[in-house]
C-alpha cells in the first residue's frame, strides 16, 4: 500500500475495505464517491465483460485502461456495498453527508445498502447527460445516472445563507481524451461537492482519476482518496500534483 500526503490531500493506494479500516473514526465530513457499478448488461455474461466493452461506445478513441472489481452479480454487489459503506460510516462525522453514484440497474441495491450501513437516506440527485447519450430506437434514451444522498444521523443544519441546490445537474459526459474510461466531468463533481460543508474533508474510496479530488481541492475542501488500481493511483497523484502547482 502506498500513501501520499500533500497540502490538503491524502491519497492511498489499496483496497477500500482495508484502507477504510485504517482511517480515524469520525475524521471526514462527507463521503462522495463513484464506485464500480457492476452493471452494463441484463445478464451475468454481460456484466463479466471487460469494462471497455461494457461502458465505451464502439469506436471510442483515447481509451483508458480497464479496471478491476466490476463483475459482481447482484447479491455479491449488495454485500460488497454494505461492507464499504459500513466502513465509511465509522469514518464519517455525525451529521456527515453521503453521495453515491449509481445507474438505474443498481439504484435499489445501493439504496438498500446505504440504509443497512446505518445512514439515513435523503434523496436522489439526477445527472442529466443530455440528448447525446445512448439513443434507443423506439424507446427512451438512457440519459441519466443517479446520486443517492444520505447522512449519518440528522443532517447538519444549513446556515441562513446556504443556497438551495439543484435536483438535476445537466452536463454532457467528458469528451475527447479521458483519464478514466467512465470518469465524471469536473463540472458535475463541482455541483455534487457543494453538498459537503465548506472547508470540510471529502472521502472517496474509489477515486479513479481523482475528479472528486479536483472538485474538492478547487473549492477549498480537503480530500482523502483511495484507489486499488496502480495505474489510476498514479494518474490521480499526477493530476493533483499539477493542480497544486498551478494554484
Amino acid at each position: 500500500m502506498q500513501t501520499l500526503e500533500a497540502d490538503n490531500a491524502q491519497l492511498i493506494q489499496g483496497d477500500a475495505l482495508t484502507t477504510l479500516a485504517e482511517l480515524a473514526p469520525e475524521s471526514v465530513d462527507a463521503l462522495i464517491t463513484d464506485p464500480p457499478y457492476s452493471s452494463g448488461g441484463m445478464f451475468r455474461g454481460d456484466r463479466v465483460q471487460d469494462t471497455g466493452n461494457k461502458y465505451l461506445n464502439t469506436g471510442a478513441r483515447h481509451v483508458a485502461p480497464s479496471w478491476p472489481g466490476d463483475t459482481r452479480d447482484q447479491r455479491a454487489y449488495a454485500l460488497w456495498c454494505e461492507r464499504w459503506l459500513t466502513a465509511s460510516y465509522r469514518a464519517l462525522k455525525r451529521g456527515g453527508v453521503v453521495a453515491v453514484f449509481c445507474d438505474w440497474r443498481q439504484l435499489p441495491t445501493v439504496s438498500d445498502a446505504i440504509q443497512v450501513a446505518g445512514f439515513v437516506l435523503r434523496g436522489i440527485l439526477v445527472w442529466d447527460k443530455t440528448e447525446g447519450t445512448r439513443p434507443v430506437k423506439g424507446w427512451h434514451r438512457q440519459q441519466s445516472e443517479f446520486v443517492l444522498t444520505a447522512s449519518k444521523g440528522p443532517r447538519a443544519k444549513a446556515g441562513p445563507d446556504a443556497p438551495a441546490l439543484p435536483g438535476v445537474v445537466r452536463c454532457a459526459p467528458r469528451k475527447g481524451e479521458k483519464l478514466h474510461q467512465v470518469g465524471k466531468p469536473v463540472s458535475l463533481m463541482q455541483e455534487v461537492i457543494r453538498l459537503a460543508p465548506e472547508g470540510g474533508t471529502v472521502l472517496d474510496p474509489f477515486m479513479g482519476s481523482a475528479t472528486t479530488g479536483v472538485a474538492a481541492l478547487e473549492s477549498g475542501r480537503g480530500f482523502v482518496g483511495m484507489e486499488i488500481d496502480p495505474h489510476y493511483y498514479a494518474v490521480a497523484t499526477e493530476r493533483l500534483r499539477k493542480l497544486a502547482e498551478s494554484a
